[in-house]
Formats: structure tokens, sequence, C-alpha cells
């Protein structure tokens, strides 16, 4: 039986009369890439804010290895954000920072006591691992969108984390960047043993990176499997459009 990292039950979340989440079930098991597809406004960035805290639900349940978010005191709730790695569509890097710096800035806060040496070896594994060395030195600015997305993931993975969370990481990418991308999701889960969660309305992400794929439409979950299965026995018109848009014949 695989180990679930994290459990969502009867998950339900409005704003005003804007109903997002109308009743979302779904889980993360361990090791696994899944992948959350659904057009833009579809509530998929809501999900993954709700599993880190940083949006309250409104019903339902959100266990994340085993602990129940919205019991959570912030002190506990911020510990657990320190195993959850979150790669902004964005890359999120500080402008006035070179790459090192960036790397450094949250190993250094919230990781106390470490040398020179440890915080070095440990920033320049990752951007060996994110094929990016040459560029510890850089500032963002002098990077191209697909190397600031690798920095972004790089800075993620500093702090060892259990879950990846990565929304939209293929947006604004050319193709060529976009399999670049694709392929390090996957070298990132072999390498650093992380369950991953990969929100996307790019088909070619989804295929590339899932195990599984769950589609969000409505506010719930219309199916959830492989990347075949889904769309080879979808019989809702609105899964085969998608499917259709992604990949026009």
């Amino acid at each position: 039986m695989m180990e679930k990292i994290a459990e969502m039950k009867g998950l339900t979340k409005s704003f005003g009369d804007l109903k997002v989440l109308q009743g979302v079930d779904l889980d993360l098991y361990k090791g696994e890439n899944l992948v959350v597809l659904g057009k833009s406004g579809s509530g998929k960035s809501v999900l993954i804010k709700i599993l880190v805290g940083l949006l309250k639900k409104d019903e339902g349940s959100v266990m994340v290895m085993g602990k129940e978010i919205s019991e959570l005191k912030l002190k506990e709730l911020n510990a657990l954000r320190l195993k959850i790695g979150f790669s902004f569509q964005n890359s999120a890097l500080y402008d006035s920072m070179t790459v090192r710096e960036n790397m450094e800035f949250p190993l250094v806060r919230n990781v106390k006591n470490l040398t020179r040496k440890e915080i070095d070896t440990k920033i320049e594994g990752l951007l060996d691992s994110v094929g990016l060395p040459q560029s510890i030195n850089q500032m963002p600015s002098e990077l191209s969108g697909g190397q600031k997305k690798r920095i972004g993931i790089a800075r993620t993975l500093i702090l060892n984390p259990q879950i990846m969370l990565y929304d939209e990481p293929t947006a604004g990418l050319d193709p060529i960047t976009c399999v670049e991308i694709n392929t390090l999701i996957t070298q990132v889960r072999e390498e650093y043993n992380t369950s991953s969660i990969v929100i996307t309305h790019d088909l070619t992400c989804a295929k590339a990176t899932g195990d599984r794929v769950a589609v969000l439409l409505d506010g719930q979950f219309k199916a959830v499997g492989e990347f075949s299965e889904v769309f080879e026995n979808a019989t809702d018109e609105r899964i085969k459009s998608f499917y259709d848009y992604n990949f026009i014949q």
C-alpha cells in the first residue's frame, strides 16, 4: 500500500458568491509527481494555497504529513512549510541579489550555525544539479526565463523539502526550454526523493512529468489517473476539448 503524504477530503472554498472548490478529494502519495490540470481561474492555485495554509478552507479536511493544516498553530505551520518547497510561476528571485545570495537567503535564515564552506558546498551542488554552476555570481536580470526558473527550483530545494509544489512551471517559456524544465522536474524527484504537485494547463508538461493527472473542472476533480487513461477514456466533452486545445492535430 502506497503511503499518502498529503490528503484532501471534501474541500470547499468560496469567495463571496464565487464557488471555487466544491468538494475536492485528492491524495498525494510519497515519491509521486501528481499533475493538477485546469484552465485559468479553475482554482488550481487556490488549492495549493490551502495546502500550505496561506488560505483557509471553508469545509473539509487537509492533511499534510499526518497533520491537519487548520489545527496547526502558526509556529507549527511555519515548521511544516519548511518541508514544502514552492516554485513560483515567476521564479520569485530577488532582483537586487546575485544568484548565490538568492540561494543563500532561505538557507541562512532557517538553518543556524552553518559554516561558509557548508553553505558554498550546498549552493554549488544545487546549481550543478540544475545545470547552471556558472551562473553563481550573475544577477537575475542577466538570466533567461528558463534559467531563472531553474535557479528558482534550485533555491526551493535548498532546505531539502519533502513536498515540491510547482505553479505553472512552463508558463511563458519556449518549447525547447519547456522540455528542459519538464526533464528537471522528473530529475528533482529522482535525485531529492520529493513528492510533487505540478499545477499546469500545459498538457505536454502534464504528460512528461505526471505519474497521475487530476483534471479540475467546476471546482471538482472530474478525472484522476494516468495521462493516457484520463484522455483516452474521456466522456466529458470539456476534458476532450482541453486535449484538442493543447494538441491540435
